[in-house]
């Protein structure tokens, strides 16, 4: 039997030797702890999962700030095409007003039918209100001769009423006003109204 045999230590990891000056030496074998590694796993863990919450925390402050300033820019930009349809439109139809002398009995209506042709967007989206003005430039201070409300003037005839009131080369004021929407969850603004306004000289 050898002497020298490393000893039986059951189901247990065998021991280390190390053999020294004709001498055999046991060494117990390093372990690394097992607690240890669960531990720092766990630490790191948490720490990520803090990151990842406090990212989560600042993400829902700032949110809603960004939605509102997103919000009113849409608002204010969809204001400004409807103002910017609104000046063309009326540019139109302010041109229409100054050729339409002895062309019709109801210029009101003449001028109307083309601003709401050429914006077709804002008579879907709310009412346009018209305000049509006959001036005779050629008399003594520039007379008024009529100012209509409404979509509508009409005459018996081309040259009576406000058909009458077209006078060559005198000058044609319309206007418009179209209501606009700034409400942004919820508030709207006190008061918002699109004007734009035309004066033609009659031909």
């Amino acid at each position: 039997m050898n002497r020298h045999a490393a000893p039986q230590t059951g189901g247990l990891r065998p021991a280390a030797f190390r053999q020294e000056s004709g001498t055999m030496k046991m060494h117990a074998p390093r372990r690394v702890g097992i607690k240890t590694r669960l531990l720092g796993g766990c630490v790191l863990a948490r720490l990520r999962h803090g990151d990842r919450g406090q990212a989560l925390v600042e993400l829902a402050l700032s949110l809603p700030v960004l939605l509102l300033l997103l919000t009113g820019i849409m608002t204010f930009g969809i204001a400004l095409n409807n103002y910017v349809q609104l000046v063309d439109a009326v540019s139109v139809g302010g041109r229409y007003l100054a050729i339409d002398r002895l062309n019709t009995t109801d210029p009101c209506n003449d001028a109307a039918t083309a601003v709401k042709n050429a914006a077709p967007g804002l008579v879907r989206q709310g009412t346009l209100t018209f305000t049509t003005t006959m001036f005779n430039t050629l008399a003594a201070g520039g007379g008024q001769l009529g100012s209509y409300s409404g979509a509508s003037c009409s005459s018996s005839s081309n040259t009576t009423g406000a058909a009458g009131n077209l006078v060559q080369n005198g000058s044609v004021q319309l206007t418009v006003t179209f209501p606009c929407n700034l409400s942004v969850y919820g508030y709207a603004w006190p008061s918002c109204t699109l004007s734009a306004s035309i004066t033609e000289l009659v031909q």
